[in-house]
This record gives C-alpha cells, sequence and structure tokens, in this order.
C-alpha cells in the first residue's frame, strides 16, 4: 500500500510522540529510583586500608574480677600472725598493740573463716553467673572510662567489609557478586548486605537491605530497617521497619511490641558474631542460639541449630567453620531463611551465607577474599 505524505508525516508525528512517551516513562523511573536510594541510610565515609589475618581467635574475657577480691579478704590476717617472729620487731609491736592476747587469738580465727560457711557459696555464685551470662556480669576496671565502641571487655571491631561470589538458582542459575560492611562511628554501626545477580552494567537482580542503631553492652539496638530490591522489568520494591523503645513498626505499619534483644535481617549477622565472641562455647555442634527477629510483616524468635563443623576452601585457603541452619517450624513458603558458615578465625563472621525461599529459589555466597578492614573513626 502506497502512502500519501499526509500519511507518512502522520507516521513520523505519532513515532516522536511514542517515543517522547517511553523517554518520559524511563526518565520517571529513573528519578523514582534516584528518590528511593536517597530514602536509604547514608553510608559513613571509611576507606579500607589492609586486609585482615586469618588467625584463631583470642580467648573470651575471662570474668575473674571478684575472685581476687573474695581471696582478700582473708590474707591481712594471715600477714599479722608472723610479725613476732623477729624478736627486734616484736618489742614494737607488743608496745603497739594493748595486750598479747589478740594476737594470739588472731591464729586459732583465722582458719575458721577461710574455710567454711560464708566465703564458699560467694564463690559458686559469682564463677556460675560469670560463666553463664559473661556480657552481663564483666564491667569496665574502676576508674578507665569506657568508650562507646567497647562492651564488656569486648572490643567492637572497626569498619570492615566481607566480599562474597554468588550463585544460586532463579528461574535457572544465576551468578553475581554480594557483600556484608559493618560500619561504626563511636557508639553508632550500620550494616549493609548489597547482592547482585547478573552483570553489573545490567544486572538482573539487585537488593540492599541496611540496619542501623547504636551499640550498648548487649550488643546492637537496631533503629532503622530498610531493604530496598529491583528485579528487570518489574517496578522497585521497597520495605521498611522502625524501632522505637518499646514498640516495632513493621513495613504494613502494625505496631507491636518490642522484644528485648531484638534484630534485623542485616543487623543479625554481626550480633551473633559478638554472641560468639563472648561465648564460644554456644558454637557446639548440637547446640541452639535464639535470635528474637523483625522481620518485614512480623516479629518472630527464630532458632539456629549449630549443625556440623565444616571445612570452606576459600581463594585464599581452607578455614574453618560451624555451619548454622534456621529451623523453618511456623514460616510461611515464602519467608527467606539464612542458614550461614561461622568462621572463628575470621572474628566470628559468616564466611558462607545461603539465603533461601524455597528448595529451587536461593542464593549461596562464599567469601572470595580476606576480610577488608578500614581505620576506627
Amino acid at each position: 500500500m502506497r502512502l500519501t505524505p499526509w500519511s507518512r508525516w502522520a507516521l513520523c508525528a505519532l513515532a516522536v510522540v511514542a517515543l517522547h512517551a517511553l523517554i518520559g516513562q524511563r526518565v520517571g523511573e529513573h528519578m523514582a529510583d534516584f528518590r528511593d536510594a536517597a530514602a536509604m541510610p547514608q553510608r559513613m565515609d571509611v576507606a579500607y586500608v589492609r586486609d585482615m589475618e586469618v588467625a584463631a581467635p583470642a580467648p573470651a574475657p575471662a570474668p575473674a574480677p571478684v575472685l581476687p577480691s573474695v581471696q582478700s579478704a582473708t590474707p591481712p590476717r594471715a600477714k599479722r600472725a608472723p610479725a613476732p617472729a623477729s624478736p627486734a620487731a616484736s618489742q614494737p609491736q607488743r608496745q603497739a598493740l594493748p595486750s598479747p592476747e589478740p594476737v594470739a587469738t588472731a591464729e586459732p580465727v583465722k582458719p575458721e573463716v577461710a574455710v567454711p560457711v560464708d566465703t564458699t557459696p560467694a564463690v559458686n555464685a559469682v564463677t556460675t553467673s560469670a560463666v553463664v551470662e559473661p556480657a552481663l556480669e564483666a564491667s569496665a576496671p574502676v576508674g578507665v572510662a569506657e568508650p562507646a565502641f567497647v562492651s564488656n571487655s569486648f572490643v567492637w571491631p572497626g569498619p570492615t567489609r566481607l566480599s562474597y561470589a554468588l550463585t544460586g538458582y532463579y528461574r535457572g542459575e544465576i551468578n553475581g557478586k554480594a557483600q556484608v560492611e559493618w560500619l561504626r562511628s563511636g557508639s553508632r554501626y550500620q550494616v549493609h548486605l548489597d547482592v547482585l545477580v547478573g552483570l553489573p552494567v545490567a544486572p538482573l537482580i539487585t537488593r540492599r537491605m541496611s540496619s542501623e542503631g547504636h551499640i550498648t553492652s548487649e550488643g546492637l539496638v537496631p533503629e532503622r530497617f530498610e531493604e530496598d530490591t529491583k528485579v528487570m522489568f518489574r517496578d522497585r520494591r521497597r520495605l521498611s521497619v522502625r524501632f522505637e523503645p518499646d514498640t516495632v513498626v513493621l513495613s504494613n505499619g502494625q505496631r507491636q511490641a518490642r522484644p528485648s534483644g531484638v534484630q534485623d535481617s542485616a543487623s543479625q549477622f554481626v550480633q551473633l558474631s559478638y554472641l560468639f565472641s563472648i561465648n564460644p562455647a554456644l558454637l557446639t555442634v548440637g547446640g541452639t542460639v535464639h535470635v528474637p527477629l523483625a522481620l518485614a510483616r512480623k516479629i518472630d524468635t527464630w532458632t539456629y541449630d549449630v549443625v556440623a563443623e565444616e571445612a570452606l576452601f576459600t581463594p585464599f585457603g581452607e578455614i574453618a567453620s560451624f555451619h548454622l541452619k534456621p529451623r523453618r517450624v511456623g514460616l510461611n513458603s515464602n519467608d527467606l531463611t539464612a542458614e550461614m558458615w561461622i568462621a572463628p578465625s575470621l572474628q566470628y563472621l559468616p564466611a558462607r551465607i545461603r539465603i533461601r525461599q524455597d528448595v529451587d529459589t536461593f542464593i549461596d555466597m562464599l567469601i572470595e577474599r580476606k576480610p577488608q578492614l578500614a581505620a576506627i573513626n
């Protein structure tokens, strides 16, 4: 069919309008993406300067300050008795004391105070509580100010970045990159988990989970959690959770009571590293760890079972790890779960993370280089 000049002009005009509409739509999408990205927590500014050395973990701080104070209650009397043994020195002491009888009677009293009822229960009570809850019993040395980034003799590490190679399955095999960043400035913290599936120039899926809050003597206290997900050819999805002193505001606006020690999907990784650092006995095959977790639409206590001790083969060598697996009791089919492999030689950080939605949908992240460390602010 032959087009008249008028028809050709009309078709060109329609093509130009359609092109402008498409450009406008793309610009609008990019502007929306920019606004969404700007609403995410602004990252603390750090510069990574060196790699972490792979080494056996230092022993957990011993909660021993109370034991010397209990034992030191009796030595003053023990030292007073031998004083009369020197003839030259005994004369001044006899003149200084009212009579020799108190010195003589002090010797039989000494074993009675040291052996029976009063001191033994006290020592047992302190030892038991310190072993069970070292985080609550330990305290800063007298006369030494405790910095905001030190809690219970545990010094929180400076900013750290873990880089992972990503594999998995989502409507086919997938590959990509991921990283976890722990950032700290004084008593303030941020944890960022970034996942990229596909090529960086044209990713199929990107997801960022960010947690920020402050550090206390019991670990991390989240104040805000943000999750941003973008799947190619789909609208961006944003989820947000707010942590108030006594309440958690979920992504759907529902308010629930705030459980003690509650964490979010990003902060839980660092909180677990803290708990294992102060109490390595938690990492025992057959043991369990409980974490109150605030997800986008509900709050629940997650139970992680320590199922095995496994060797991981990484580009920088073989490292030992403990495999933690969450129980799926009471979870919906679409709830994400996170298995993790905790490496004591990497400051109890996760050397491997597997995030699973169901049997056929998961991503597996294996550390691909030594953690990078930044200078402490």
